[in-house]
């Protein structure tokens, strides 16, 4: 019982106060560097690595342990043979800068003092006003010159007296001030220097080796893992789990893969440039420019910094560095703004301020292998979102697909009084959907969320007049546009031609909204051939119920919109009940679905011959009037907000 409160308080706690947990998350990153940095190094290299090692595992038909230790020994050993020889050439460079100083030094002097143009020009005038400047100041006083006393010329009483004035003058002195001191360090032990050589030396070989150790690891136990991972998310949400862990292992797979071929074609090509310009050691600036490209934002721009400070360094013109500078350039606007958007495409789903903010804040908290792995890490951050209603504000903040559906960005156009984007949106929508599509998907969700803020109390009379004549508005203007009916409702169209049924009757349930979400069936209906009424709930005057009740043939469709659809529609559907008990009454409840014989159930005594919840339900059962569908038989679905 003890375990069960303490366990309710502490969800208690991080449910209101989600702050709290957030700052926990980050102080545990932070101080835990050193232990998470290897292991979501290693996570994200044995994402690369677990596809070779099953490849080698069937086709070589080894066991689980060999194939990974093959692997692992060829991926390491490969990027410590890369490493060993950028470094040696690197070494080789720096050792033959030396025999470059002439052309170094001759660019520092053109730097700083040109010798022709119009900056040469300005920079001569800035020294000529300088010296007029300094030649009209005053000039300094010599310094006076200090007689020294000849001691052999004096007599005893004179040299007593000098020596009595030297240390009256060193006593003055001494009072003047304190003497300066200064501080000399401690002898450094032996061990304290080779602590001080060996630990910047020491630690990135300690982060290499638990990477390779947990590499191993997770390589060799990844279905363990798994399964852990599963444990900890429990049985009700194996689903979920399974699905977000191979989501992320695939989005992670193929952007390492794809980022390992960009970035040695991008060096390929650097090296392939650099060579016909002539630049020496042509193969290693491609390859250390395709390797430093890897750190995202930051390493393509220390390479080639490099790169060009060794042209400059090495030839005598300014032309060859403006070369390199250039092609560096334009094969990098090249690669990212064309070939990495085709290779990649959607696989990451990562937005680019995302990406940028990730990386700021995930080198803040890593350094530099935060840097390197922040995309990786965003990745699994908008899987676990996309998988995790909980946590689905991070696909929101760092996905990239930010579009909201049509629906929702009609009514926030209608909200903000901008009817002429609202009627583009609709538009935009019709051009590649056909009109029934439209009132389906669009307007009348949007009817919708406007109904239900309307009765919350968030959306003034002002407000919601306007969304209403808006959108009264373009289905008049859609009113012309050629229906493309659906496949299914021509097949109906066809089996029971229009001429044979009655006339249908659209009556609003109760308000305004409803009686435009009427007018959209009832136009529908006209397109179709059907003959159609639309009436408003207050039109049904008892003289009209007389005349209806006597064309057995009539359909009446009542439309009503949430959030009080049915207790509208209940209330309507009886008093039709009470006049014409045998008439044939549709209910269009225009929500989410629901189980369609339920519902009718829920009605009582009222209960209409059929419910449905879509204007392509409503089309079908109406334009299908010879055999139309009971209730009984209409499909299960589900829905809320009636």
């Amino acid at each position: 019982m003890a375990t069960e409160t303490a366990s309710r308080t502490r969800k208690a706690l991080f449910d209101s106060h989600p702050a709290w947990m957030l700052a926990l998350v980050i102080a545990a990153l932070y101080f835990g560097r050193d232990i998470f940095i290897p292991l979501a190094m290693a996570l994200i290299l044995s994402f690369l690595l677990t596809p070779l090692a099953e490849r080698v595992e069937h086709r070589l038909h080894l066991r689980r342990t060999p194939s990974v230790i093959l692997v692992a020994i060829v991926a390491f050993g490969c990027m410590a043979i890369i490493g060993w020889v950028v470094a040696a050439q690197l070494l080789t460079v720096v050792d033959a800068l030396p025999n470059y100083r002439d052309n170094i030094q001759a660019k520092i002097d053109a730097i700083h003092a040109p010798a022709k143009g119009p900056v040469a020009q300005a920079v001569r005038s800035i020294q000529e006003i300088s010296n007029a400047l300094s030649s009209g100041a005053p000039q300094p006083a010599p310094a006076p010159e200090v007689q020294l006393p000849s001691f052999r010329r004096m007599t005893r009483a004179d040299l007593e007296k000098e020596i009595l004035r030297l240390q009256a003058e060193s006593q003055a002195n001494t009072n003047k001030g304190p003497t300066p001191v200064m501080v000399v360090s401690p002898p450094v032990s032996e061990t304290a220097y080779l602590g001080t050589i060996l630990l910047p030396v020491v630690k990135p070989l300690g982060i290499l080796a638990a990477m390779l150790v947990f590499t191993v690891y997770m390589l060799l136990r990844r279905e363990d893992l798994r399964n852990r991972v599963l444990l900890l998310a429990g049985v009700g949400h194996i689903n979920v789990m399974s699905q977000a862990l191979n989501d992320a292992a695939e989005r992670i797979s193929r952007y390492l893969r794809m980022n390992v071929l960009v970035n040695a074609g991008f060096g390929a090509v650097v090296g392939i440039g650099l060579y016909l310009l002539h630049v020496p050691n042509a193969t290693l600036w491609g390859v250390l420019v395709g390797l430093m490209r890897l750190v995202p934002y930051f390493g393509i721009w220390a390479a080639g910094s490099v790169t060009f400070i060794f042209t400059l360094a090495v030839f005598p013109g300014w032309w060859h560095p403006l070369f390199v500078a250039m092609m560096l350039v334009a094969i990098e606007l090249l690669i990212s703004n064309f070939f990495e958007p085709w290779f990649y495409g959607s696989h990451t789903g990562v937005s680019s301020l995302a990406l940028l903010v990730s990386a700021i804040v995930w080198t803040i908290l890593w350094g530099w292998a935060g840097l390197i792995l922040s995309t990786p890490l965003t990745v699994c951050l908008i899987v676990i979102g996309q998988h995790i209603p909980q946590l689905r504000f991070l696909q929101i903040l760092l996905g990239d697909d930010a579009e909201l559906e049509p629906e929702a960005a009609l009514y926030e156009r209608l909200l903000a009084m901008d009817q002429a984007e609202a009627r583009t949106i609709a538009y935009q929508y019709l051009e590649e959907r056909s009109l029934l599509e439209l009132y389906d998907s669009v307007l009348l969700p949007a009817l919708v969320l406007a109904e239900q803020d309307r009765h919350k109390g968030d959306l003034d009379e002002v407000r919601t007049t306007y969304v209403h004549q808006s959108i009264a508005e373009i289905i008049a203007e859609v009113a012309e546009h050629k229906p493309a009916w659906p496949p299914s409702l021509e097949a109906v169209m066809q089996r029971a031609p229009a001429l044979r049924c009655g006339p249908v009757v659209c009556v609003a349930a109760s308000d305004y909204a409803d009686e435009l979400a009427a007018g959209m069936m009832a136009h529908l209906l006209e397109r179709a051939g059907r003959d159609t009424l639309l009436l408003p709930s207050n039109a049904l005057s008892p003289e009209i119920l007389e005349r209806l009740a006597q064309e057995k043939d009539t359909v009446l469709c009542l439309s009503a919109l949430p959030p009080f659809a049915f207790a509208h529609a209940r209330a309507l559907c009886l008093q039709l009940r009470q006049q014409m008990p045998d008439q044939r009454i549709a209910v269009g409840l225009w929500s989410e679905q629901e189980d369609q014989s339920e519902m009718v159930v829920r009605f009582g005594k009222a209960a209409p011959s059929t419910v449905f919840f879509t204007m392509r339900e409503a089309m079908t059962y109406l334009l299908g009037c010879e055999n139309p569908r009971p209730a009984q038989m209409m499909p299960e679905s589900s829905a809320t907000g009636v």
